[in-house]
């Protein structure tokens, strides 16, 4: 499995998790995204859906319906109700994501550093994970590396 680091310092969580979803999508692949509360995954899917208004990012939240259907799928709990094969934990918390996806991205900040620091080491030592990080240039450009 792949884990994917994401700082952020340039852009606001919804236009990161934006950016991420559409090349996910972009990608052929379908996403799970995790945040905690309610207000926030509205948040979050009012920001897909604001994207890119030429070609907008179609999303649901788990509990509403059609969450099969859905490319996008919002939720509380790590549970791919939509057969997701890409996991974004759009608020800097670490999940357990078992075995259902090929990727995992977790987004972080300032308040979730120590977090983010400590999920890095505990992920280092599981040789069957692959682990970048990600942190955005000033231009806000997404760089690999420390």
């Amino acid at each position: 499995m792949r884990v994917d680091f994401y700082r952020l310092s340039h852009t606001s969580p919804e236009a990161t998790l934006a950016m991420l979803a559409r090349k996910s999508v972009e990608a052929g692949r379908r996403v799970l995204v995790v945040a905690e509360g309610e207000e926030r995954l509205r948040a979050f899917s009012q920001g897909l859906w604001d994207a890119v208004p030429a070609a907008f990012l179609a999303n649901g939240i788990a509990g509403n319906g059609h969450e099969a259907r859905q490319p996008i799928l919002l939720a509380e709990k790590v549970e791919p109700a939509n057969d997701a094969a890409f996991l974004i934990l759009a608020d800097g918390h670490w999940r357990d994501p078992g075995a259902a996806f090929e990727r995992v991205m977790l987004v972080f900040d300032e308040a979730t550093i120590s977090e983010a620091r400590a999920c890095w080491r505990e992920l280092g030592k599981d040789g069957a994970i692959q682990r970048n990080f990600w942190k955005q240039q000033d231009d806000g450009r997404w760089v690999e590396g420390p």
